[in-house]
């Protein structure tokens, strides 16, 4: 890698959702702005745009599932590299009311975000792990997560979703039935990473080194118990909800967040393992998609 020669402002896209905890303290408590960062977050609004906003420029690191990334590499060509962990999704099927096992999906519509993406493909496994094919069911591509959730409570031809929280919490409220965490069922999960396209992030070394810095320390932030209030106080300001949702969403990222925001190998592996056998096309090897150095050195900056 080469020094760092781009300006510290660039803009960094994310699902909405309650993984974002770590980005929403670094600019809370000012570890962007200590570092030299001016950091624009954007909202993806499904994976299509996140994916070619990136090729074509307008967002330099992505917060989003792994899977996002594999599919820019393999399927764009694109030569991303996945840089940081962060959580295992927190991912939950949601389905109608009537539903009362994953038989009763036979026949129906599945809500998601796009076809060709990591919570489909998690889907797909628990479907198979309960005796139900891919042939059985049909999908339907909506978008992102607040969009699967609105399509599940405005038309109940719509069977199921996977939802995570705030999201997954609105579904239990509204009536809807919760069929469990997905990596219970599914196996290990690396959900949330940061990516960026390798030569960009090699002429910004010193910009990705601060801001991956600056996520290991909003992490450690979430995680602390002593920064409970502060953090469902960003919950419910973040993503305009009440505080009982805020609280939900933060004793859930409890549950599934990585300490230091650090990748889980086997999960990472599930990922691929998933794609291949969901998808029907090959995989590289998980190193040919990461790239390990940025995040040792910014570890080492805030040990």
């Amino acid at each position: 890698m080469t020094q760092n020669t781009a300006p510290s402002r660039f803009t960094i896209m994310v699902f909405q959702g309650l993984q974002n905890l770590p980005l929403l303290a670094a600019r809370a408590n000012g570890f962007f702005t200590r570092r030299g960062l001016d950091v624009d977050i954007r909202i993806a609004p499904n994976s299509v745009e996140l994916r070619t906003g990136m090729l074509e420029g307008r967002y330099q690191i992505i917060h989003s599932t792994s899977d996002n990334a594999v599919t820019l590499a393999d399927a764009a060509g694109a030569d991303i590299g996945i840089l940081i962990g962060g959580d295992n999704g927190f991912t939950r099927l949601c389905v109608q009311p009537d539903i009362a096992s994953y038989a009763d999906l036979r026949g129906r519509t599945i809500l998601v975000d796009a076809v060709d993406t990591g919570f489909t493909f998690q889907i797909l496994e628990l479907l198979h792990r309960n005796g139900v094919s891919r042939d059985d069911i049909r999908f339907r591509e909506v978008g992102a997560t607040p969009r699967r959730l609105e399509g599940l409570l405005q038309d109940k031809t719509h069977a199921a979703a996977m939802l995570f929280p705030p999201f997954s919490l609105y579904a239990q409220q509204a009536g809807l039935k919760d069929m469990g965490p997905a990596v219970n069922v599914a196996g290990p999960y690396q959900s949330t990473v940061g990516y960026a396209l390798r030569p960009w992030a090699a002429a910004n070394e010193a910009t990705v080194v601060a801001h991956l810095a600056a996520y290991i320390e909003g992490q450690r932030w979430a995680l602390d118990p002593r920064n409970k209030a502060a953090a469902v106080r960003l919950y419910a300001d973040w993503l305009k909800v009440p505080d009982d949702i805020a609280r939900g969403c933060y004793e859930v990222f409890q549950s599934g967040a990585a300490k230091d925001a650090a990748l889980d190998s086997e999960g990472f592996e599930n990922v691929l393992a998933l794609r291949a056998r969901h998808l029907g096309v090959p995989v590289k090897a998980a190193d040919a998609y990461l790239e390990r150095a940025p995040y040792r050195t910014a570890l080492a900056q805030v040990s």
